[in-house]
């Protein structure tokens, strides 16, 4: 388990995470993408049903929402794409890495 789940999102200010840093983070969320930019990380979640989508997106939307540090999402039929990046830094954050560990756990559990 990472320790990822263990810590909070705190405001930020200043620069982004480099890219190795990035990197380094990203092992500790399976099934995430670093965007080509390094600015921005990304999954899609695939589900068998609308229902299933939209569980999933409230879920997601109680856990970002606590944490406030929202995602982009984009939702259909049968899938969700989440995309995060901190705009206070211009790019990614550990605030980041943090949501999408405790959106995998949640999945864990879907």
């Amino acid at each position: 388990m990472t320790n990822l789940l263990a810590q909070s999102c705190k405001p930020r200010a200043g620069a982004a995470l480099s890219r190795a840093e990035a990197v380094n983070l990203l092992g500790e969320v399976p099934g995430w993408a670093l965007g080509d930019t390094a600015n921005e990380i990304t999954r899609t979640w695939k589900f068998g049903n609308y229902y299933e989508t939209i569980a999933f997106v409230n879920a997601l939307a109680w856990i970002v929402h606590r944490e406030d540090h929202h995602p982009d999402l984009e939702v259909g039929y049968n899938r969700c794409r989440v995309r995060f990046s901190t705009h206070s830094v211009n790019g990614l954050s550990e605030n980041d890495f943090i949501c999408a560990a405790r959106i995998n756990a949640l999945n864990a559990v879907v």
